[in-house]
């Protein structure tokens, strides 16, 4: 089912932290069931048996991803963790490459984790110097898409982080080596339609749908305001292909 994310662009993610949440934000419009811990750092991990109660409340009708937290990249500890969230059931699991260090050998690692039948994300964090010259080293490694997020929430949005050009850059690397793209980091709805238009596979909500903050509790009515905006800004595109073609 990741592989249909690569459709009709962008899917609309939503960060959940519940079954009850997952159940909310499929009923709204959700295109991805994302398995985060918000209160516990940018990829905070949830409890494996809440990822199981989400994947079983999801019950195949969306795919669902699910973060490890925010971990060094030590090959070992990063292996064991994706390897344990693969087993809850999720279809992607997301892995963060934090800081300075050296990503290669743990990517490589990852490379010949046991995941079953689940897919990995790498998530670079656009306002710690993200190095885009990792894309072409996570495809020849076997994951299936690569994200930009914040690592710091008070940093500001992602288009406050990094330049649309950098942004467009990105994505157009990520589809360079065939694997899906992600945008996300404290986005709003006036940020959906400057970059859909950059072509990204996914765009990630948290804070948007929250009632005050991303560790607050979901609002029905700001999860349908973010699938309303992709319908249009989807219906626009459409529209623009036609013409061309």
């Amino acid at each position: 089912m990741i592989d249909n994310l690569k459709g009709r662009r962008p899917a609309f993610l939503a960060s959940v932290t519940s079954a009850a949440e997952a159940s909310l934000v499929l009923a709204g419009g959700a295109g991805v069931i994302d398995c985060k811990d918000p209160s516990a750092g940018a990829l905070g991990a949830l409890p494996e048996a809440v990822v199981r109660e989400i994947v079983e409340a999801v019950s195949g009708r969306l795919p669902v991803s699910a973060t490890v937290g925010d971990l060094p990249p030590q090959p070992s500890a990063l292996v064991e963790a994706v390897e344990h969230m693969a087993a809850t059931g999720v279809e992607i699991v997301k892995v963060g490459f934090f800081g300075d260090d050296d990503a290669r050998p743990a990517i490589s690692a990852l490379g010949k984790a046991k995941l079953g039948r689940a897919r990995l994300v790498a998530v670079l964090m656009a306002d710690q110097a993200p190095d885009f010259d990792l894309i072409p080293h996570f495809a020849a490694n076997g994951f299936a898409g690569v994200m930009l997020d914040t690592a710091n929430k008070a940093a500001g949005r992602l288009p406050t982080v990094l330049p649309a050009s950098e942004l467009s850059k990105f994505v157009l690397l990520a589809r360079k080596s065939g694997l899906m793209s992600g945008l996300a980091g404290s986005l709003r709805l006036e940020d959906i339609a400057p970059l859909a238009s950059l072509g990204s596979d996914v765009l990630g909500f948290r804070g948007a749908l929250c009632e005050t903050g991303r560790s607050s509790k979901l609002d029905p009515a700001r999860v349908a305001a973010v699938r309303l905006e992709i319908n249009r800004v989807q219906t626009i595109e459409t529209a623009r292909e036609k013409s061309v073609a």
